[in-house]
């Protein structure tokens, strides 16, 4: 289906974006459109293109859960979504997932932990906010920031931040083992880049709601944020639960490239419409009746 709804990716995206063993982020180009050949103007048609085959996998993903018999593995979609301020997380939220009917959406932004988050481990406001079977699930933000920021501001010791490395790995791998394909995505921008993107919000009066001072701050850490990420990766890109990494210079190569991960991970779990349940002849004839 994905080769279909998207004409001019010329590799499979999927391998192409993921962490392999020897994988370094300095050797990524954030202007980078690796596997597609269509262009901005290619990627208009294209993301329409995924938009409807996208919907149909959703739906038919929902469908399939709403009659499973109990005790079998009803399958969900986690796709976690981390990257810098202003990479373009919340385009991809509402031109790549905002194309699917939204009752069959879970989204969760994960903010600063509450006093009663902090009382419990970091994983247990995560563990809460999983998808039922059926959904498709979206971290904005997510588990990785206990880890990266963490990190980066010393937030937690050097033991505790190995611990989490290791409890994120058995965390994802009992999510996978229960039926939920995890999509983890790094939408990597450059800094230049960012600083246009936060410029941008500063001269227009309509997106100053959206421009955080501390934005700054952090990018005077830019440095130390992508060793973290580096480490992430290097840690936690497993077989069960793969990092991608999706140049995000160009806003609309972000956004078809995360399509078609998703197009990917859920032609993979191929979703079929459920069968009647009951006799669909006898039920036109009492219908046609009415």
């Amino acid at each position: 289906m994905t080769g279909k709804s998207q004409k001019h990716w010329t590799a499979d995206a999927a391998e192409l974006l993921s962490v392999g063993a020897d994988f370094s982020l300095d050797d990524v180009d954030p202007e980078g459109t690796p596997g597609y050949d269509g262009g901005k103007t290619g990627a208009v048609d294209d993301l329409a293109r995924g938009a409807g085959a996208l919907d149909e996998l959703q739906e038919r993903l929902y469908a399939q859960s709403r009659v499973a018999e109990t005790g079998d593995t009803a399958a969900s979609v986690l796709l976690v979504l981390q990257a810098m301020d202003s990479a373009g997380k919340g385009g991809i939220i509402r031109h790549v997932v905002g194309s699917v009917d939204p009752q069959g959406i879970a989204l969760t932004a994960f903010k600063k932990p509450t006093a009663e988050e902090l009382a419990h481990d970091f994983l247990w406001r995560v563990e809460k906010r999983l998808p039922n079977p059926g959904f498709i699930g979206v971290f904005d933000r997510s588990h990785y920031e206990d880890v990266l920021i963490g990190s980066v501001r010393s937030l937690a010791p050097a033991d505790e931040i190995e611990r989490r490395f290791g409890a994120i790995n058995e965390f994802e791998r009992r999510v996978t083992d229960a039926g939920t394909r995890i999509v983890k995505v790094m939408l990597h921008i450059s800094a230049d880049e960012q600083k246009v993107r936060l410029m941008e919000r500063l001269d227009r009066p309509d997106k100053h709601w959206k421009y955080n001072p501390g934005d700054v701050d952090e990018r005077e850490l830019w440095p130390a944020y992508m060793a973290a990420y580096q480490t992430v990766f290097e840690r936690t890109s497993t077989g069960d639960a793969p990092w991608h990494v999706v140049p995000a210079n160009r806003k609309w190569y972000a956004r078809l490239a995360v399509q078609q991960l998703l197009l990917g991970a859920l032609t993979e779990i191929d979703p079929q419409w459920p069968a009647a349940t009951f006799d669909v002849s006898a039920e036109k004839a009492r219908l046609a009746a009415t």
